[in-house]
This record gives structure tokens, C-alpha cells and sequence, in this order.
């Protein structure tokens, strides 16, 4: 089953890309690919400086903690590319980098012949060590890495093995490291705090038309069952009472157990409506509710054809829709691909929430846990569709909602 649900995933078409112009996700992203990318610049800017040093240096020093750097710069390059594991790359690197300042004196061979006045070629990528520490760290020990690495470097240069510059020399290096990490730490987490904003705001707007929905339904079954009350339960409680030859009692119970019929039937029929909706419209609010996610969520509504379903319908399959991308957004992992196609017509509409996520496996979901089975299977269940969910361990899953429910999509 997931493989043929992975064969049927590559075969959809890819249409209009909805994405959502800030999240937490896609900032971080952002600044670490930034963080790789000058890294890189800047190491390679190093090079003319560490071939001109390194004759000076311990063999087994340069071998090893050059080596680690450069693995490391490429891990967050590798890191950054697929958007995943950004903080073990970026934390890495710093360390890494950390090591080999706080190692560096101890390495040199010949004292008078370290880099004076010129810088060392680890001052090159001193502050790229800090821009990732902040991507990889909180504010807190990122603010102390922008601060520490900066002022041992200052405190080395003063010593022999660091090139014994002046005072003034080492401090305005350290000073001018600090002021540049110190910036690169402010602007990344005022966008890290304008992007968890948009989420919460996300996040509420989402509950909030949740409760909106869930508040309509109740409303609409209230009348429904009022209704219910007043036209069968209120008329046999004073058949009942007026019954008093044996055929007034017989047709007092016969309606009784019609009333109780009509009120187990409410449970699981939708209220009907003569109102109706386009597909078309559908389509937009499922590609306008795709926008507001965190993640891009690739919407293709080529398929659609015109038509119009009822109302009732229409939020059943739009409601199931936006619970599915929630779903995935929640549990198939950061960075996964996911997609909604939306394609059909009155008569065999279907809404199609996937990604090449984490995947699950179904049997064990908890009984409580009420979001796939309530709020998507018998959601759509309620207004004569069917919901079908395919999904495994590792092969992402997909969630296909079908209206009306027919026995090949039951299949």
C-alpha cells in the first residue's frame, strides 16, 4: 500500500505553490543557509592566510582541526540544503571552531615567527563560528558564545604564540568580532520572535475557526433535535397521556419508538440545507487555508470541474481538508513535501492531503486521540462521503476525502 501510494504521489501534478510569507521554519531555514553560504565565503577567504601560517603550526594540529572544520562547514552546508538538522550542523561547527581557537597557541612551533601584525587566519571565520551558534543555540549561550569566542581570541594575541600585538590591537579585534556577532544575534531573534508570532497567530485563527465550526454544528443539530422534540417526542407524550382504550395505547407506544428512531437518526445524519456551493469555491478555501500554514503546501485545482455541492458538504470536506494539513504539519516532520489537490466536480468530488512525511501507522493511534476519526472519517462520513487514509512508517501518508462515497474509492 505505500508504494502504491508513493507511485500514485509522484504522478499528481504539481500546481501553484501557496506559500506563507514568514514562519519559524522557514526564518530559521533562511539563516542558516545564509550562515553555510558565508561561511563557505569566508573560509575560502582564509585559505591564503592559513597556507602562509600553517608551515607554523603542529603537523597533527592542522591535519585534525582543519579537517574537523571544514567537515563541519560542510555538514551545515549538507544541513541547511535538505532542512534538516539545522542545529546539530551549526552547533557543531562552533564547537568545533571553539576548540581549535582555544587549542591554536598551544600549537604554534616557533613563537616569533606567529602573525604580527596581520590577523590569524581563524580571525576570518570568527564571526560565522558566532552567526552559528546563534542559529544553533538559544539567545542565552549564544549571546555568550558572541562574547567568549571574540575575547579569547583578543586574549591570545597579546601572548607570543598569538603574534604579542598591542592591547589596543587586540581589543579593537575583539571589539569589532563582538559588535558584528552581537548584530547578527539581535536581527536573527527579532525575526525568530515576528515568526513564532505569526504561527501563535496561525495557531489561534485555527482553533478559533475549529470552535467556529464546531459551535455551527452544535447550533444546526440543536434545531435540528428541538425540532425533532417538538414535532414527534411533545406529540406522543400526549397521545400517551390521552390513551385509554388498548388501540390509543398501541399507537401511543408505535410512536414512541418512531420518536426514538428520529432522535437516534439525528445523531448521525447532517442537517440539510438547500443552500449550495461551488466547487470552485471550495477549491479557494482550501488553497487560502494551505497559505496560512507554516509550510508550504503545494495546492493543484486544474481538475476542478464547475459544479456545486450543499453547504453542509462543503464544510464537512473543506473542515476534514484543514485537519489533515494540520495533521501533517504536526507529525510528519519539518521540510517534508506535502501537497492538496482538489479535482472533480458535484458528483465525484475528491480533496487529496498528502506529504512524504514521517508517515504512521493507524492501528496504533489511541482511541482518544479524536482527530483523525472524528474530525476526518466520520466528518466526511456524516454528509455520505468517506475518507481514506494511506499511510505506513516512512512513507508519508495520504489522505483522500471522496463525496459522494463510492465503492471504488471504499476500495
Amino acid at each position: 500500500m505505500a508504494d502504491a501510494a508513493a507511485a500514485s504521489v509522484a504522478a499528481i501534478p504539481r500546481g501553484r505553490a501557496v506559500r506563507n510569507p514568514l514562519s519559524l521554519v522557514r526564518v530559521t531555514t533562511a539563516i542558516a543557509r545564509t550562515a553555510a553560504g558565508f561561511g563557505v565565503a569566508f573560509m575560502l577567504q582564509s585559505v591564503p592566510a592559513m597556507i602562509d601560517q600553517l608551515p607554523n603550526m603542529n603537523p597533527a594540529w592542522s591535519v585534525v582541526l582543519v579537517g574537523s572544520l571544514v567537515a563541519s562547514l560542510l555538514l551545515t552546508v549538507v544541513v541547511s540544503a535538505i532542512g534538516r538538522g539545522l542545529r546539530v550542523g551549526h552547533v557543531t561547527f562552533a564547537i568545533v571552531y571553539l576548540v581549535a581557537l582555544v587549542s591554536w597557541p598551544f600549537a604554534v612551533l616557533d613563537p616569533a615567527k606567529a602573525p604580527n601584525p596581520e590577523s590569524y587566519w581563524l580571525y576570518y571565520t570568527l564571526t560565522i563560528a558566532t552567526a552559528m551558534a546563534t542559529v544553533g543555540l538559544g539567545i542565552r549561550l549564544a549571546t555568550v558564545y558572541v562574547v567568549l569566542a571574540p575575547v579569547i581570541y583578543g586574549v591570545i594575541r597579546v601572548t607570543p604564540a598569538g603574534g604579542g600585538v598591542t592591547i589596543t590591537q587586540s581589543v579593537l579585534d575583539a571589539v569589532y568580532a563582538i559588535i558584528l556577532g552581537g548584530a547578527i544575534t539581535i536581527i536573527t531573534a527579532i525575526l525568530r520572535n515576528a515568526a513564532s508570532s505569526v504561527d501563535r497567530a496561525q495557531a489561534t485563527a485555527l482553533r478559533r475557526y475549529g470552535h467556529a465550526v464546531r459551535q455551527h454544528a452544535i447550533e444546526a443539530e440543536r434545531v435540528q433535535v428541538d425540532a425533532i422534540v417538538h414535532d414527534s417526542v411533545l406529540t406522543t407524550l400526549l397521545s400517551a397521556a390521552r390513551a385509554e382504550t388498548a388501540e390509543a395505547k398501541e399507537l401511543a407506544a408505535l410512536m414512541a419508538g418512531n420518536a426514538i428512531g428520529h432522535l437516534r437518526d439525528a445523531v448521525s445524519e447532517a442537517p440539510q440545507s438547500d443552500a449550495e456551493v461551488s466547487v470552485a469555491a471550495l477549491a479557494n478555501r482550501v488553497a487560502d487555508a494551505a497559505a496560512a500554514l507554516s509550510e508550504p503546501v503545494y495546492v493543484d485545482s486544474d481538475a476542478v470541474r464547475f459544479g456545486r455541492v450543499p453547504v453542509a458538504v462543503a464544510e464537512a470536506m473543506y473542515s476534514a481538508a484543514v485537519q489533515a494539513m494540520v495533521n501533517s504539519l504536526q507529525h510528519a516532520g519539518a521540510g517534508a513535501e506535502r501537497w492538496a489537490e482538489i479535482r472533480g466536480g458535484a458528483d465525484d468530488l475528491v480533496i487529496e492531503v498528502g506529504d512524504r512525511g514521517a508517515g504512521f501507522d493507524p492501528d496504533a493511534v489511541p482511541t482518544e486521540r479524536l482527530g483523525v476519526r472524528v474530525s476526518i472519517l466520520e466528518r466526511v462520513a456524516s454528509v455520505g462521503g468517506i475518507a481514506v487514509i494511506d499511510t505506513a512508517p516512512g512513507a508519508g501518508t495520504v489522505v483522500s476525502l471522496h463525496w459522494p462515497a463510492r465503492r471504488e474509492a471504499a476500495r
